[in-house]
């Protein structure tokens, strides 16, 4: 690789350290460390977090540490209300989805996330509450409401034609937990538990609906002020803040009021509270009667560590793993709180045989099986994207002659297609030209098709815009897309609830493509698609053997096997540029930006993309993107920190980020311009859907491409970096990229041995279970 020549300059002083965080175990355990000897029983301490866990640069908690020791009585650990939804939604969620923790240093400014620890009460929402509120869901957590219709009358009209599918059913928590859920995990505020691994994760993608231009985000559904009312005294009784009223009278619904002064602990249902801040306000409502052993405080806990694995990924977990977390929190009987949860059809319970189908067994012999517990909302959607995807494969009218088409690029992929309704396609950037040449040859031969991707692209619409009936050819009287091939980019970007919903949509006898890089970041919400599609073996892969061309693509390919590789550079394709702390990184990289890359390769400093680990910390996104904005588009940010100008990235729903700039501002809000779209974004929504987007995570930048990025790696990032981060961030580069290198030798040891950390779902197994019954005789 070349190297950049400027001599560095002077370190900053204030580079930051990475202390570890309170409670971080220094036994070589696993993280987990027991509660300390004079803790009260009735009040558990939290378990201390994973080491890796802790510098996590986006993932962050709502609310003080708890892995300090809770006192016996009241007062009551502070229930910190969420905020500035803007930066966790966004799938910012970097380091949260398959990205390892960022640094400790992001646990100096706010954890790197997206919420700082003394931020205002639920992203503003005690506005709302200043007037006795008209508190509510959000715009995603209507959106998730409408999708969910959606998919019941689909699943009424298949059970009139005697084949039911289940539809994905509502998802676990609302959409407001969700965003509030993602803001801990990636503002590094808190370390996340370290039951689930620490594959970070952010939110779950929701469809976000189709408004007309200028679209206007969806209003926000109200909430009974009397309902707001009555929870607020029920908080203030137990001494928390009464800020949460809003949320927990939208997130409880109906009878909030009596059902939290029964069960106190149901406020952990309500986003950012954790168990710890939950304990305290159970003493202080039923006094000496809330103990750890309590039936109620087990149920909710069951539920909480749930809906944490799911933000990390996970659609489910093991037995042993969710009883260990039980018991660090204090539960006396966790295998007895599983079946009580269990009983109660709080959660879900499924035994996965571990041999493959087929396997036979000595008479009285029990096979053998993982068990594994999930919630409703993962579970039935995993269940609905395995029987969408079999029907697809098994509806399929039969084999068609294209082999007039199959020539050049996508040959393969092309006659792959012309037998089958289900195949996938794996590639990198180069193979996307094979989806093209399919798509251009199916509509060739007069079939209506498809092409849908995670973020704009040429040629394409967006799986978000297809779902919300905004984008692509529409619905039928059945509900069904009017196509008969779909074609998806950025496959691994699923999750399993926007892929059951993709998937019920499709109708019987038509096909689908699944395409994508394996190499890159995985989804943002729960479940792991397009790799579970993969390692079922279900239905035909088509591999690319076309390679992403130049240095560039030399450098990025050696990546995706686990070797960064010396590659020639004579126009200066890659540059290292070195640095010696956050201070110079973040000079250097406005430099990189706002000159050398300009003048070197004419590329406009709009056209350059800053790409780094986490949010916080002194070279993180937010720090980035106040010294870029000083240089590129100076200004007093008038409009709660935005000026006419400004590049940002606007989060419609969780886990979609989608690029824009900033026309203008008045009383009726922000105006955006997202690719020739103008979207008017509410005055009271501006501080959790917009932030300023010269510099994003990885995962922002998943399934986009720019004639320059700028990869910023800080020393405090190490700990951040793994093969797909760093996969993903370089292959964003089409002519140039050049790489802020402040992490020695951590560099090539995450591209060799930085794999992803696995989640636990069940999609393999469903499918290989689906094909076994399906090659069985009648």
């Amino acid at each position: 690789m070349s190297t950049d020549r400027h001599a560095p300059e002077p370190a900053a002083a204030d580079e930051l350290a990475a202390p570890g965080p309170e409670g971080e175990p220094t036994d070589g355990s696993d993280g987990v460390a027991p509660p300390e000897a004079d803790q009260a029983p009735e009040a558990p301490s939290e378990p201390p977090s994973d080491p890796e866990a802790a510098p996590d640069a986006e993932q962050d908690a709502h609310g003080p540490e708890a892995d300090a020791p809770v006192p016996p009585v009241p007062p009551v650990t502070p229930v910190t209300p969420v905020t500035d939804a803007a930066e966790d939604a966004a799938e910012d969620a970097e380091d949260d989805v398959a990205e390892p923790q960022a640094p400790a240093s992001d646990a100096d400014d706010a954890g790197g996330g997206d919420a700082e620890p003394d931020a205002t009460p639920a992203g503003d929402a005690a506005a709302g509450d200043e007037e006795g509120a008209k508190p509510g869901l959000s715009e995603a957590a209507a959106e998730l409401a409408a999708q969910k219709v959606e998919r019941e009358r689909i699943a009424r009209r298949k059970a009139e034609r005697e084949a039911p599918i289940e539809a994905g059913a509502k998802l676990s928590g609302t959409a407001a937990d969700l965003l509030a859920a993602v803001r801990a995990v990636e503002s590094g505020e808190k370390p996340a538990p370290v039951y689930f691994d620490d594959a970070p994760t952010a939110p779950r993608p929701a469809p976000a609906a189709a408004p007309p231009q200028p679209r206007t985000p969806a209003p926000v559904a109200a909430v009974a002020v009397g309902d707001v009312d009555a929870v607020r005294a029920v908080l203030l009784r137990g001494g928390a803040p009464e800020a949460l009223a809003a949320q927990t009278a939208a997130v409880l619904g109906e009878g909030a009021a009596e059902r939290l002064a029964e069960d106190p602990w149901s406020l952990l249902s309500v986003a950012g509270v954790r168990p710890t801040q939950a304990d305290g306000f159970a003493r202080a409502l039923l006094g000496p009667e809330a103990g750890p052993a309590d039936e109620r405080r087990s149920a909710a806990l069951v539920g909480w560590l749930l809906e944490q694995a799911a933000l990390k990924g996970h659609t489910a977990l093991e037995a042993p793993v969710l009883e260990k977390a039980l018991s660090q929190y204090g539960v006396p009987d966790a295998g007895e709180a599983l079946e009580q949860a269990v009983g109660d059809a709080a959660v879900l319970v499924f035994n996965e045989p571990l041999d493959p189908p087929g396997t036979e067994y000595a008479e009285g012999e029990e096979p053998p099986v993982r068990v594994l517990f999930g919630l409703e909302g993962c579970a039935l959607a995993e269940e609905s994207l395995a029987d969408g995807l079999a029907r697809l494969a098994n509806t399929f009218g039969g084999a068609a002659d294209w082999e007039e088409a199959a020539t050049g690029p996508g040959a393969d992929l092309i006659r792959a297609v012309s037998g089958h309704g289900l195949v996938t396609h794996t590639g990198g950037e180069a193979a996307r030209a094979e989806p093209a040449a399919l798509l251009a040859a199916a509509r060739a031969f007069g079939l209506r098709a498809c092409l849908a991707a995670h973020a704009p692209h040429e040629g394409a619409v967006t799986v978000a815009g297809l779902l919300a009936g905004a984008e692509g050819p529409g619905r039928d009287a059945d509900g069904q897309f009017a196509l008969d091939l779909l074609i998806v980019l950025d496959s691994p970007q699923l999750d399993v609830e926007t892929a059951a919903a993709l998937v019920e949509s499709v109708p019987d006898g038509a096909r689908l493509v699944l395409s994508g890089d394996p190499g890159v970041l995985g989804s943002a919400g729960p479940g792991r698609v397009f790799a579970d599609v993969l390692a079922a073996r279900a239905c035909p892969q088509s591999v690319s053997r076309v390679p992403d061309p130049g240095p560039l693509g030399e450098l990025v390919s050696g990546i995706g096997i686990g070797e960064l590789n010396q590659v020639e550079a004579p126009g200066k394709e890659v540059v290292i540029v070195p640095v010696r702390d956050a201070g110079e990184a973040v000079h250097r990289t406005v430099q990189l930006v706002a000159e050398s890359v300009p003048r070197a390769f004419g590329v406009q400093a709009d056209d350059v993309q800053v790409i780094t680990p986490g949010h916080g910390g002194s070279a993180g996104t937010r720090a980035l993107n106040i010294a870029l904005k000083e240089r590129l588009n100076p200004g007093p940010g008038r409009f709660r920190g935005f000026d006419p100008g400004d590049r940002v990235v606007y989060v419609p729903s969780p886990g979609r980020a989608l690029p824009a700039r900033v026309v203008s501002a008045d009383a009726e809000g922000l105006h955006l311009d997202a690719s020739g779209e103008r979207i008017v974004v509410p005055q009271e929504q501006v501080e959790s859907r917009v932030r300023h987007g010269w510099a994003v995570t990885a995962h922002q930048a998943v399934g986009t491409r720019r004639p320059a990025v700028v990869v910023v790696l800080p020393g405090d990032a190490a700990e951040a970096l793994s093969r797909d981060w760093v996969y993903t961030a370089f292959g964003r580069a089409e002519r140039h990229l050049s790489v802020v290198h402040g992490v020695d030798q951590a560099l090539p040891a995450a591209v060799a041995q930085g794999l992803p950390k696995p989640r636990t779902t069940r999609l393999t197994g469903l499918l290989r279970a689906l094909a076994a019954s399906a090659e069985q005789p009648r």
